[in-house]
C-alpha cells in the first residue's frame, strides 16, 4: 500500500511533517517545529504517531525552522537515517539548528532562574548537541530537478521555489507503485515563493505529478498592490519626524536579507536618509554568508549588482550585534534607527527584549514585514491589542503598528494558481496545507473553480491511500 498522512502543517502554517509510506518504506517530509497557540505548541512534547527509528529518510524542501525545527527531537528519539536536502538548505540548517537549540536551553535557564516555570525544572525540547545529530545526518543534493535515490524504490527531484535560498519543489517518486509496474508521483510545493521578488529567481514550473501538496498560507488573501518600498521610505520619514526607533521583527533567513537589499536601494535612490540600520542576530549575518555563496540561484539583478563589486545588502551605515553585550548596547541608542531582530513573529529571540521596551514607546513604530501566525505575540500586536505579555511581563502597545504585506516570501492564492497553471496534466489530487483553517479551504474552492480539479484540505492525523 502507498499512502500519505498529515502530521502537520495542517490547520495551521507551522509544524509541517508529512509521512509517505510505500512498500514498507516511510519517508518523512519535512520536520517542523509548531508555533503559536499553546495548544499547537504543546505537540511539540507529545508522543509521534510514528515511530522515528522506523523512518527510512527525511526529505526538507527548506530550511526554516516550521519545516526542519523538530529535527533534533527526532534524532534525539532514534532517527538515524539520511536527511536529503538542498545544498543552500543544508547550509542554512547549520545555522538555524545550532541556533533553535541553543534558543532553547536559553529559554530553559531563563525560567528556571527566573521561577517562570510550571516544571521542574524547565528542560529545552532538545539541546545543541541533538542539532548537531542531526545535522550530521544531512546529505545535500543540487537544487536542478535531477532524480536522486532516497531510499529503495524512492526518488526525489528538487526544484528551486523561490521562497528563500535553496528552497524547493520536490518531486518524490514511489516506483512500481501500481499492478502496471508505473509509479506514483507526488509534488510538494515546499512554501511557494512569489514571483519578481528580489534577489532570488522565480519559482521553477511544476512538473508533472499524480498527487500534489500545495501550500496556502495566503489562500484567502492577495497582497497589497502597493510597493513595499514606497511605504517602508513613508513609514522611516515618518519616524524621523518622531525622532523614534523603528523595530522590524523578521526572519533571520530570507526576510532579513529582504529588507536589508529594500533599504539599500532606498538611500541609493535618495528617498530616505542613510540611518542607523542594526542587524540584531547573529544566524541573520551567518544566512547573508550563504546567500552570496549560492550565485546559481540569484536573480539577473543580484548577480549585476555583486559583480560590480558592491554588496547588494549592507546599507549605508549598518552594524551587526553578535554578542550579547553587543545586543545590549542597542539599548542605550538614541534618535531614528531601525533594527532588524528575529525572531519574525515575535514569538522568541532577541526581538522580544527590544519589544518589551520600544512597544510603550509613543514616538517608535514596530513593522511587520511577514506572516504572523495566529497565537504569537506578533499577530497580537499586528490585531491592534493594546497589551501583549512577554517574558512573563505585561507590556503596552503605544507605538505605531504597521504592516507591509508586499514583503511576504509566500506565493499569494493569484500567485499560486498562476504557478499551478502551469502543469502540463491535472493531477488527480490536491491537497492544501500549510494554512490556517480558511486560508486552506479558500484556496482549494480557487483550485476548484479555476481548473475543476479535486482539492481538498486534510485533517490532522489523517492518512490517505494512494493509487
Amino acid at each position: 500500500m502507498t499512502s500519505v498522512s498529515f502530521y502537520g502543517g495542517v490547520g495551521t502554517v507551522t509544524g509541517s511533517k508529512y509521512l509517505l509510506e510505500h512498500n514498507g518504506k516511510k519517508v518523512l517530509v519535512d520536520c517542523g517545529l509548531f508555533q503559536g497557540l499553546k495548544e499547537l505548541r504543546e505537540r511539540n512534547w507529545q508522543p509521534l504517531p510514528f515511530d522515528p527509528a522506523g523512518l527510512d529518510a527525511v526529505i526538507i524542501t527548506h530550511a526554516h525552522i516550521d519545516h526542519t525545527g523538530y529535527l533534533p527531537r527526532l534524532v534525539k528519539l532514534g532517527f538515524n537515517g539520511p536527511v536529503i536536502t538542498t545544498k543552500p538548505t543544508g547550509d542554512l540548517m547549520r545555522i538555524l539548528l545550532t541556533d533553535s537549540a541553543r534558543l532553547q536551553e536559553e529559554e530553559a535557564d531563563y525560567r528556571n532562574r527566573h521561577d517562570l516555570t510550571r516544571h521542574t525544572p524547565a528542560l529545552p525540547l532538545y539541546d545543541e548537541n541533538d542539532a548537531r545529530a542531526a545535522l550530521d545526518l544531512l546529505k545535500q543534493v543540487h537544487n536542478d530537478g535531477k532524480p536522486v535515490e532516497v531510499c529503495d524504490d524512492v526518488k526525489a527531484s528538487f526544484l528551486v521555489a523561490g521562497h528563500i535560498m535553496g528552497s524547493s519543489l520536490v518531486l518524490v517518486e514511489m516506483e512500481s507503485a501500481r499492478e502496471d509496474g508505473s509509479s506514483i508521483k507526488f509534488l510538494f510545493s515546499g512554501d511557494l515563493g512569489h514571483y519578481d521578488q528580489p534577489i532570488l529567481k522565480d519559482p521553477a514550473s511544476p512538473p508533472a505529478c499524480d498527487y500534489m501538496m500545495c501550500e496556502s498560507t495566503y489562500g484567502d488573501r492577495l497582497h497589497a498592490d502597493i510597493d513595499p518600498g514606497e511605504k517602508l521610505a513613508r513609514i522611516i520619514s515618518e519616524a524621523i519626524r518622531r525622532k523614534g526607533p523603528i523595530l522590524i521583527p523578521a526572519f533571520a533567513v530570507g526576510r532579513t536579507q529582504e529588507i536589508l537589499y529594500l533599504i539599500r536601494e532606498l538611500e541609493d535612490a535618495g528617498k530616505i536618509p542613510i540611518l542607523p540600520v542594526i542587524v540584531d542576530s547573529p544566524m541573520a549575518s551567518q544566512a547573508t554568508q550563504v546567500y552570496n555563496r549560492f550565485a546559481e540561484e540569484h536573480d539577473e539583478e543580484y548577480r549585476t549588482i555583486l559583480a560590480s563589486k558592491r554588496h547588494p545588502l549592507r546599507t549605508g551605515s549598518m552594524q551587526t550585534a553578535s554578542t550579547r553585550d553587543e545586543s545590549k548596547r542597542i539599548n542605550d541608542m538614541r534618535g531614528t534607527r531601525i533594527i532588524i531582530s528575529a525572531s519574525g513573529m515575535m514569538s522568541g529571540g532577541r526581538v522580544l527584549h527590544h519589544a518589551i521596551r520600544i512597544l510603550p514607546d509613543p514616538r517608535a513604530t514596530v513593522v511587520f514585514v511577514g506572516f504572523q501566525a495566529a497565537g504569537t505575540t506578533g499577530r497580537f500586536v499586528q490585531d491592534g491589542e493594546r497589551e501583549v505579555r512577554i517574558m512573563k511581563t505585561n507590556v503596552r502597545v503605544n507605538c505605531a503598528v504597521e504592516s507591509i504585506d508586499g514583503f511576504s516570501a509566500h506565493a499569494d492564492w493569484k500567485g499560486v494558481l498562476r504557478w499551478l497553471s502551469a502543469l502540463p496534466l491535472a493531477p488527480k489530487k490536491i491537497f492544501t496545507t500549510h494554512g490556517e483553517p480558511e486560508a486552506a479551504a479558500a484556496m482549494a474552492a480557487h483550485i476548484r473553480e479555476r481548473f475543476g480539479w479535486e482539492a481538498v484540505v486534510p485533517e490532522f492525523g489523517s492518512t490517505v491511500t494512494l493509487t
